[in-house]
């Protein structure tokens, strides 16, 4: 099969013939349809987080499935999918106490530095996020997988399994953001637009999106923000504490970095929660001042939207069904596989919302 691999951090990829091996137990072999390039895979390739090499990467994605391993009773040939990274065992203390997305087995998912289920040319070849979504075929275990509907576009149904996941799980399951309250977004890329869409469907009665790019920001307007705001010129906490007079009871930072995580903790309100959602550098640290604790504000991070995935991907599918939930305008190019450094490349402009890659299945 086909396959994009990484050889060396911050170097462009290549297009190899990689050889898949049969699903053992409980193993069940994809055939890819449509895979989003994600920042943070971008983050592995470029070394920022280091990854074992060589690695495919890769893992927003759908796919309808080929074959399947011993034991596995949950897909069988023909099923559509969707991979998700946050695979699960279903029996550690996490996952038995609603945190699959936190899973702490060493079991279901592959151990650090073992690679077992690619090769090239003899030499084994490493699994990025349990998926590996830049090939034609993916080798998971049977809890990386949620069944989707057939009727659903798979390529609508692709962006589920990571953006769109992360950024409305994290309004639903970890900041619980109340109807009719004020809501703000820092960095309105996949992620980002997606906690709009989740505030609108938890009715916050405000959302304001901030970044520094206008087309995002009108999309934004689309996906049902209520106000915009351009980073590039204005003190961001001081235009939201003036806008909601005191500040906002949720904001979510969508970017990694580490000035807007403070913005995001800065333009609270009393007993307001900021949720750190983007991908940051290791070792960067925030410095918060003490005082601000003392009125009830919070700050929390959110692992892929503190997802519970096979309940919530049906879910989000089901509202883009019925029209509560815009996935089409998160599409901003397609691409083939052998353009994949092309599109690495325009990640760095900020420019994309969604990259997706076309498998023509």
């Amino acid at each position: 099969m086909k396959a994009a691999v990484v050889w060396e951090a911050a170097k462009p990829m290549t297009i190899e013939d990689v050889t898949i091996f049969k699903p053992k137990n409980r193993e069940v072999i994809v055939n890819t349809a449509y895979a989003g390039i994600c920042h943070s895979d971008l983050h592995l390739q470029d070394g920022t987080f280091p990854h074992p090499m060589p690695f495919i990467p890769g893992h927003e994605c759908s796919g309808i499935v080929e074959a399947v391993g011993e034991d596995v009773t949950y897909v069988k040939p023909g099923d559509h999918v969707v991979g998700c990274l946050s695979t699960f065992c279903g029996s550690c203390s996490q996952c038995l106490t609603g945190h699959p997305n936190l899973c702490e087995s060493t079991e279901i998912k592959l151990p650090w530095g073992v690679a077992r289920r690619y090769s090239l040319n003899g030499q084994n070849v490493h699994q990025s996020s349990s998926l590996s979504a830049f090939a034609e075929q993916m080798l998971v275990h049977e809890n990386s997988l949620v069944k989707i509907d057939k009727e659903v576009p798979l390529d609508r149904a692709a962006l589920v399994g990571c953006g769109v996941l992360t950024g409305i799980g994290a309004v639903i399951h970890a900041a619980k953001v109340e109807a009719g309250s004020t809501v703000a977004v820092i960095g309105c890329g996949g992620v980002g637009l997606s906690v709009i869409s989740g505030a609108r469907i938890a009715g916050a009665g405000r959302i304001i999106a901030i970044d520094r790019l206008d087309s995002k920001l009108a999309l934004a307007r689309e996906l049902g923000a209520t106000d915009t705001i351009n980073a590039s010129d204005k003190d961001v906490v001081a235009e939201v504490i003036e806008m909601t007079k005191g500040g906002v009871q949720y904001s979510f930072e969508a970017l990694g970095l580490q000035q807007t995580a403070q913005n995001a903790f800065d333009m609270l309100r009393m007993g307001g929660t900021a949720t750190i959602l983007g991908m940051f550098k290791p070792g960067t640290k925030l410095t918060l001042e003490a005082s601000f604790f003392m009125k009830d504000r919070k700050i929390q991070g959110s692992s892929m939207g503190s997802n519970r995935f096979r309940v919530d991907i049906p879910n989000l599918l089901n509202f883009y069904k019925q029209g509560r939930l815009d996935l089409d305008h998160l599409i901003s190019d397609r691409i083939e596989l052998h353009q994949i450094n092309e599109g690495y490349q325009k990640l760095y402009t900020g420019a994309p919302v969604r990259q997706i890659i076309d498998f023509h299945l």
